[in-house]
C-alpha cells in the first residue's frame, strides 16, 4: 500500500545503470508497449518517487528527459501525460497496423532514411532543457511565421559557413519539414502565375505529387552531369526544382558547365531554381560544394531540413528565399502549420554551442564507414555489380546490367529478407536509358544488424 494521492503506476525497473536510468527506460517500454497510452496522467514526481522508493529528484530528471525526447508532455496544472502518438499500434494478424512496407523484410535497406540509433539524445535533452527553463513568455504564443529569430541568426551563420549560402535571417523562413517547404512554394508560384514547374526524372515520387496539385510538371532527364538544361528549356516550365549537390537517386554531382547552363535559364527566362539542398552536410572523398544559391540569390530558393542530420521525429526545414518572394511565403507560412518553437530554440541552442556540428563529425564518419563497408561487399560478393553515386549522401545505386529485370532484382533481394527500392520506382520517363538498378540506402539497419543485412543482400543478388 501506498499514502500517495495521485494516482498508482506499476513499473519494474531494469537492473543496470542509475536508477535515474533504469526509470526513464521503463516508462519508454511501457509507452511504446502501449501499456501507458496517449493522454494518461502519471503521478506527480512526489507521488512516483514515495511509491518507486526513489528520490524525489531522480524522478523529476527522469520527466524532463523524456518531455525533451516527446515521451511526455507536462503542463501547469495538467501534470505529466503520455504524449500522443508515441504508443505502438497494437498488434493485427501478427503485424502491427500500418507497417506492413517495413515488416515485409527483416532488413530494411531502403534509402532516405537516417540512422534512428544515433539520434543527439542527450544533446538535444541538454538544449530542450535549457529552453524550457530559459524560454520567453512569448514563446507560448503565436509568433513571427518566418520562425523565431534566434534560429533564423543561427541558421543564416550556419549556412554561410558551411553551404556558402548567402542569406539574411530576415530572408529565412522556418517550416516544418522540406516537404512542408516544397507545398508552400507550390502555392506561392501558383499565387504568382507559374504554370510549369521542371523537376528532375527521376525524383521522388511524393514530391511530384505534391507539385502536380497544383501546377502542371515536367518531367526533366538527368545525365552523368546532372539536369539536362536543354531539356528543361524545351519544356516551357519557369521553374526548376532539383538537386545539385547530390542528385536523388542518382547520386550524381551538377557539372560546373551544367551549373553555369541552368543559371543563364533562370536570368534568361526570369526562371526560379528550388535547390533541394536535403543531404549537403554528407561528403566523404572531396571538399563540399557550395550551394548554387550562392551564385544568384536573387533567382534561387534554397531548402533544406534536419531530417537526415538529426533524424525525421524533429519536424524542422528552412527556406532562403529570395527578397522578391519573401512577402508571399512569408503570408502563405502564416496559413500554414505553425513549426513548433521550442524545436526550433533547441536547435538553434545546438548550433550556437556547437553541439549540432559535433554531432555531424561523428555522423559523417560513421557514415561513411557504412558506405565503404557496402561498397566492399559488392566488389567482393558481386565483381559484376557497379556501384554509384558514393561520394555523398546516405544511398547508393547498385547496377546490375546483367538482371533480366529490376523486378527480379527486388524480388531476389526479398527472397533473402531484405527490403531496397528499385531505380524505376522514381522514373517517369524512358526507362530503358539505365540499367536495372537498385537505390540501396546504407544509413540503416541498426550497426548491430548491418553485416548480416549486406550479407542478405549479396546471396540475393548472387542468384541472379
Amino acid at each position: 500500500m501506498t499514502d500517495a494521492l495521485g494516482p498508482e503506476l506499476l513499473l519494474e525497473l531494469p537492473g543496470w545503470g542509475s536508477r535515474g536510468r533504469a526509470l526513464e527506460e521503463a516508462l519508454r517500454s511501457a509507452i511504446r508497449g502501449g501499456r501507458l497510452v496517449a493522454g494518461t496522467r502519471l503521478p506527480s514526481s512526489r507521488d512516483l518517487a514515495s511509491q518507486l522508493g526513489l528520490s524525489r529528484g531522480t524522478v523529476t530528471q527522469a520527466y524532463e528527459q523524456l518531455v525533451a525526447e516527446g515521451w511526455l508532455t507536462a503542463r501547469q496544472g495538467s501534470g505529466t501525460r503520455v504524449a500522443a502518438g508515441t504508443a505502438e499500434a497494437p498488434a493485427r494478424s501478427g503485424r502491427s497496423a500500418g507497417s506492413a512496407e517495413a515488416a515485409s523484410g527483416r532488413y530494411d535497406l531502403r534509402p532516405g532514411r537516417p540512422d534512428a540509433y544515433a539520434f543527439p539524445r542527450e544533446a538535444w535533452a541538454r538544449a530542450m532543457r535549457h529552453v524550457l527553463r530559459e524560454a520567453p513568455t512569448e514563446v507560448f504564443g503565436f509568433g513571427d511565421p518566418r520562425g523565431r529569430i534566434e534560429l533564423r541568426t543561427a541558421l543564416a551563420s550556419y549556412l554561410g559557413r558551411t553551404r556558402g549560402v548567402r542569406v539574411d535571417p530576415a530572408n529565412l523562413i522556418v517550416c516544418s519539414g522540406y516537404t512542408q517547404a516544397l507545398g508552400l512554394l507550390a502555392e506561392v508560384f501558383t499565387e504568382l502565375g507559374v504554370r510549369t514547374a521542371g523537376m528532375e526524372d527521376p525524383a521522388i515520387g511524393d514530391h511530384v505529387r505534391l507539385l502536380a496539385g497544383r501546377l502542371r510538371v515536367a518531367a526533366v532527364p538527368v545525365d552523368a552531369a546532372g539536369l539536362r538544361v536543354d531539356a528543361l528549356r524545351d519544356s516551357g516550365a519557369e521553374v526548376a526544382v532539383c538537386t545539385p549537390a547530390h542528385q536523388f537517386p542518382l547520386g550524381v554531382s551538377m557539372a560546373p558547365e551544367r551549373r553555369s547552363e541552368l543559371l543563364e535559364w533562370a536570368d534568361d527566362s526570369l526562371g526560379w531554381i528550388v535547390e533541394d539542398d536535403y543531404d549537403g552536410e554528407f561528403r566523404y572523398d572531396r571538399h563540399p560544394i557550395a550551394a548554387l544559391q550562392s551564385r544568384r540569390p536573387s533567382r534561387i530558393v534554397y531548402a533544406g531540413s534536419t531530417s537526415k542530420t538529426i533524424g525525421p521525429a524533429v519536424r524542422l526545414g528552412w527556406i532562403a528565399c529570395p527578397p522578391l518572394l519573401l512577402e508571399p511565403l512569408t503570408e502563405a507560412k502564416r496559413r500554414a502549420r505553425e513549426t513548433r518553437p521550442l524545436e526550433q530554440l533547441a536547435l538553434a541552442r545546438m548550433i550556437e554551442l556547437g553541439d549540432y556540428d559535433r554531432h555531424l563529425r561523428t555522423m559523417r564518419r560513421g557514415y561513411q564507414r557504412r558506405r565503404d563497408t557496402l561498397v566492399a561487399a559488392v566488389r567482393s560478393g558481386l565483381p559484376d555489380v557497379r556501384v554509384r553515386g558514393i561520394d555523398a549522401g546516405l544511398h547508393a545505386l547498385l547496377e546490375l546490367p546483367s538482371a533480366p529485370s529490376e523486378r527480379a532484382i527486388v524480388e531476389a533481394a526479398r527472397a533473402t529478407s531484405v527490403d531496397v527500392h528499385p531505380l524505376g520506382e522514381y522514373m517517369r520517363g524512358d526507362r530503358d536509358r539505365h540499367p536495372p538498378s537498385l537505390v540501396v540506402g546504407y544509413a540503416t539497419p541498426p550497426a548491430h544488424s548491418y553485416p548480416a543485412a549486406l550479407d542478405a543482400l549479396i546471396r540475393g543478388l548472387r542468384r541472379l
